[in-house]
């Protein structure tokens, strides 16, 4: 994979934490700041699919009903009843 260089600034505080925390792992302090943003990135990734799956159990019985698709056991479609204290639902 190409690297590309980045040029940040930060505080003498900040940049010295990052020496000393590449320097504890034994790694560059490129390697660290990678690690750091790939890091990130994954808890990103993992928070949208967290959220994703809790809206589709929240919502399954309405799309069940919308679409008309087997929901593999689940109960039978949703009604206003059941719609009620949904979010976005009144």
């Amino acid at each position: 994979m190409a690297k590309t260089q980045l040029n940040v600034r930060v505080d003498e505080a900040t940049a010295e934490a990052a020496r000393e925390r590449a320097l504890q792992r034994g790694v560059s302090m490129n390697r660290y700041i990678e690690e750091l943003v790939l890091r990130d990135a994954g808890e990103v990734g993992q928070t949208f699919v967290e959220a994703a799956s809790d809206f589709m159990k929240q919502y399954e019985r309405v799309f069940a009903e919308e679409f008309g698709r087997d929901t593999g056991g689940a109960p039978g479609p949703a009604t206003p009843a059941d719609r009620e204290g949904l979010p976005g639902t009144t």
